[in-house]
């Protein structure tokens, strides 16, 4: 239980004295990673983390180097409150130091007598983030009250902090809107707060509307003002995305001074979304040359592990990773034009910026139409096929694949099926599990409008050296076949019992031509541990789907060794 300080003037020390050293953790590196996930990522649409949630993301976190993890409001939020006491008796921290977020006092209210304030010292933080309103506007029409009060608040609230042992990084919320209104305004916010004994003051692009040319200008601006407090003052930065700049003003804002960045991973956040920040970082690591990571001892460096943590974090998050995000995108290193693959087999690096395996990701070659046999072949040796110097099967498999995508047929993103053409050019022909009869699909809905349709399967085939007759019933036709086709190939191949379909796509081809036009359908499936995609192309959606879903079971089989039977 803390014990209630002397008062805290609201006055502000003078200018330029010195910084109070606060007792407990050590104070900043060179250079601050400040992760903002768990809280302002967490404002993200559709994102509600729990608190095991946040227990489970904060040692990601760690394990990549940040220096800070900003856990949440606790006093504010009853989740965060508990998580903060929780994290205190179950996370091992061994880089990063939590972070508590919270608002300076309310206006007319002593320091010690704010419940917002005590509970951020009842979190046991040894780091607390106060947003601090630094444009006039908000300071009279939001706070209601006058720019000296809201002086007052941000320097009461840091003092009372630091005399209590904490480490303070104060959010100059809506500065950059606030410095183009009224910068004097804006610069005494600053002041109030290193004056008072603010180890960083945060600049923030709130609204999300700078560009990077502003955000350097305003730095400028900024620091030339600070004069002989600058030695005193930490400067970092807090962009949205809502202009598409964050990354860029991040970037901006450090070349100008701001040694210590905000951002979430996955640029996760609301509207738009916040700095990106393993962009961030692996941009200031890769191009710029600065050590920002705290790499940990027992892993080859924080930035090996970029693609596999933000992965990971998305499965925890429940929301989908973005294919074409720079770095650790699964698309990030994916070359699909003929051109760039006969570069790339003479030397990787003539067509892509980095090395794929610096961020954990890994270079990926698609088959599309525009493929050249330069693109076959690194494909096939992504694949385990060795076509180097193998000319016709080269140029069969190229001409297959432009007329097969002539018909609708799409190989980059399904690379089970494309592998399974190899496997006829090279090896003759793909693995002969089953051989199929007939199959057909009845959908019947008895009564009346409204009422729940039924979906019905027969598949005839032969596998195993008998012929074998399976009906099952789905959702619909496509889930009615899958199930007959496993129930009729689980009596030879009873690993078919762990495989899933997990996605499924349709796209209408040529669709002026209304019921009559060509259907294609990308289907992923998964045995738990490995995940592989199909495609089918046919003159409906049934037919197509008949299609992906039996190269999925072949490609499964195949994949797991296993032998016609």
């Amino acid at each position: 239980m803390t014990t209630a300080p002397r008062d805290v003037p609201a006055s502000l020390p003078r200018a330029g004295a010195a910084h109070p050293a606060a007792d407990g953790p050590a104070g900043p590196a060179a250079f601050d990673v400040y992760d903002t996930t768990l809280r302002d990522g967490a404002q993200q649409e559709g994102m509600n983390l729990s608190v095991a949630d946040k227990l489970a993301i904060a040692p990601l976190l760690d394990e990549l180097g940040v220096g800070y993890i900003e856990g949440g409001w606790p006093g504010a939020i009853p989740k965060d409150t508990e998580f903060f006491a929780r994290a205190a008796k179950e996370l091992d921290l061994r880089h990063a130091v939590l972070a508590a977020f919270g608002a300076t006092r309310k206006p007319g209210v002593r320091a010690w007598d704010d419940p917002q304030l005590r509970a951020l010292l009842d979190s046991e933080a040894p780091v607390v983030t106060l947003v601090a309103k630094s444009d006039s506007r908000h300071v009279e029409r939001a706070l209601r009250t006058t720019g000296a009060e809201n002086l007052a608040m941000v320097a009461d609230s840091v003092r009372l902090l630091t005399q209590e042992g904490r480490r303070v990084v104060v959010d100059a919320e809506h500065f950059f809107d606030g410095f183009r209104h009224d910068p004097a305004y804006a610069r005494d916010v600053v002041l109030a707060a290193v004056e008072a004994g603010a180890e960083t003051v945060v600049l923030c692009d709130t609204n999300g509307g700078m560009l990077p040319t502003h955000v350097t200008a305003v730095i400028a601006d900024l620091r030339a003002a600070l004069g002989t407090a600058d030695p005193l003052t930490r400067l970092g930065i807090h962009a949205h995305n809502d202009s598409g700049c964050a990354v860029a003003n991040t970037l901006a804002a450090v070349e100008a001074g701001a040694v210590h960045v905000q951002g979430t991973v996955n640029g996760y956040g609301e509207r738009t979304g916040n700095a990106e920040l393993l962009s961030v970082v692996a941009n200031l690591e890769l191009k710029t040359g600065r050590s920002v990571l705290v790499p940990p001892p027992d892993v080859p460096g924080g930035l090996r592990e970029l693609s596999r943590i933000a992965h990971q974090i998305s499965e925890i998050t429940n929301i989908a990773p973005f294919a074409r995000q720079p770095y650790v995108g699964v698309s990030a290193f994916a070359h699909k034009a003929g051109l760039h693959a006969s570069a790339i087999r003479v030397d990787p690096d003539l067509y892509q910026h980095i090395d794929p395996h610096e961020v954990g990701n890994d270079m990926r070659m698609l088959v599309s139409e525009m493929a050249g046999r330069a693109s076959i072949e690194l494909k096939g040796r992504e694949l385990g096929f060795d076509l180097a110097g193998q000319d016709e099967v080269l140029t069969r498999v190229t001409n297959r694949v432009k007329d097969a995508e002539a018909q609708g047929y799409t190989y980059d993103a399904a690379d089970a099926s494309f592998e399974l053409l190899l496997a006829e050019e090279v090896e003759g022909g793909r693995p002969a599990y089953f051989r199929v009869e007939s199959w057909r699909t009845i959908v019947e809905r008895a009564g009346s409008r409204g009422t729940t349709a039924t979906a019905e399967a027969t598949v005839k085939l032969h596998a195993g050296g008998e012929r074998i007759v399976a009906t099952g019933e789905g959702n619909g036709p496509v889930n009615a076949l899958d199930h007959a086709l496993r129930l009729a190939l689980q009596r030879v191949y009873p690993e078919l019992a762990e495989f899933e379909l997990i996605d499924f796509k349709v796209r209408i081809l040529d669709a002026m031509h209304g019921t009559d036009a060509v259907t294609r359908v990308l289907i992923e499936t998964s045995d738990g541990q490995t995940a592989w995609s199909t495609v089918g192309v046919g003159p409906n959606l049934i037919e197509a789907s008949w299609e992906a879903l039996t190269d999925s079971a072949i490609w499964g089989l195949r994949n797991r060794g296993v032998a016609p039977r």
